[in-house]
């Protein structure tokens, strides 16, 4: 039953925003309104009004789309992890694209960005090798949506059943209170994507994209060197570099002697004379740049930095479009764009993957 405080309005829904949310005007004014699907039409209770838009809840899907679908998850609209159970699989994937591309248009000021088609998910359930629950009084789940309140979980829908065994042991257990990260496997505790069939398909993108006979390779945010050893036999040198020492430790172990795995920040290392004078030693147009950064992407200093590099080739792995749009517009001066892939990491998720492959422009190539 729809609250009676709430002003009722009816919207038609234009298009779904990066995060999962649907767009809409009233009286041109934009309105969000999750678990909606782009062409439907509803009725929708605005729950919170800003200066520059409003936000509002579904109270009745009116004209229903045809590609709305009936979520694999009892907790799906509850619960926060998932923001596309209610739409078809091949329909999330042309929103994600359109995305994409619209980001790179509003943020990166590219019009005609060369975007190629997103890569798919084999399995849009089940595909997840780790979750992570929060355990609070008793309660063992996700948070709930736009809450810091949590939904009790006994399985998870988008997890790997190696992972919901996990968490029915846990579950067994009666756990403190706190955060617990479950895996499919036994493996280092490090970062890896948690999609493997998604992750194999942008590492072997990116060693498409890459010619044989290369000199260095710098591979920025390297992890455990997921990309750097797929690349290894193309180049003379690797350099990996990457915060987390434990991710560094275990690049170490089967490193060949052409490989380096250090553990630091990644604005620190690049800008080291150590590397600044190697990368010198080598023929710029022999050099590739791989970044893979956190959500908040590169700093003003790295991109600076990377400016200075001027390799011939440079590949940025993003888990936000927003700021893979903002950094490759700054710089554009020294790079053209190739090709943008976005990837489908994470189904029924609003997260979406991106790989851009760039190229030194041709007037910087002194």
């Amino acid at each position: 039953m729809a609250d009676k405080r709430l002003r009722i309005v009816d919207l038609t829904i234009e298009s779904v925003a990066f995060g999962g949310k649907g767009v809409a005007r009233d009286h041109g004014k934009t309105v969000f309104v999750p678990l909606t699907i782009d062409g439907e039409t509803v009725a929708a209770g605005i729950v919170r009004e800003k200066k520059q838009f409003s936000e509002a809840e579904v109270i009745e899907v009116k004209q229903s789309s045809s590609f709305r679908v009936h979520p694999g998850c009892p907790y799906f609209g509850r619960c926060g992890g998932c923001a596309y159970q209610h739409i078809d699989y091949e329909h999330q994937l042309a929103i994600k694209w359109q995305q994409v591309r619209d980001v790179l248009r509003r943020i990166g000021k590219f019009q005609n960005a060369p975007m190629c088609p997103i890569v798919p998910s084999p399995e849009f359930y089940g595909y997840r090798n780790r979750i992570t629950v929060h355990v609070e009084n008793g309660t063992i789940g996700y948070f709930r949506r736009d809450s810091h309140r949590l939904i009790d979980v006994d399985r998870c829908p988008i997890a790997m059943d190696e992972v919901n065994r996990e968490l029915a042991n846990l579950r067994s257990r009666q756990p403190r209170d706190g955060h617990y990260t479950l895996r499919a496997g036994p493996g280092p505790r490090i970062f890896s994507q948690t999609n493997n069939a998604v992750a194999e398909a942008l590492r072997d993108l990116i060693v498409q994209s890459v010619p044989d006979d290369q000199e260095l390779l710098i591979d920025a945010y390297c992890g455990a060197g997921f990309f750097a050893k797929a690349l290894r036999d193309k180049f003379q040198r690797i350099i990996g570099i990457d915060w987390d020492r434990f991710a560094i430790a275990e690049a170490g172990k089967d490193a060949m002697p052409k490989e380096t795995y250090i553990a630091g920040e990644i604005e620190a290392e690049l800008a080291s004379p150590n590397l600044t004078a190697l990368s010198r030693q080598v023929s710029k147009s022999k050099i590739a740049l791989i970044v893979d950064p956190p959500s908040t992407g590169l700093s003003a200093k790295i991109r600076e930095l990377i400016v200075g590099y001027a390799p011939e080739i440079f590949v940025y792995v993003s888990c936000n479009p927003a700021t893979l749009a903002r950094d490759l517009k700054e710089l554009q001066s020294r790079f053209k764009i190739e090709r943008v892939t976005p990837l489908d990491m994470f189904p029924q998720t609003a997260e979406i993957e991106v790989v851009a492959q760039l190229r030194r422009c041709d007037d910087s190539t002194n």
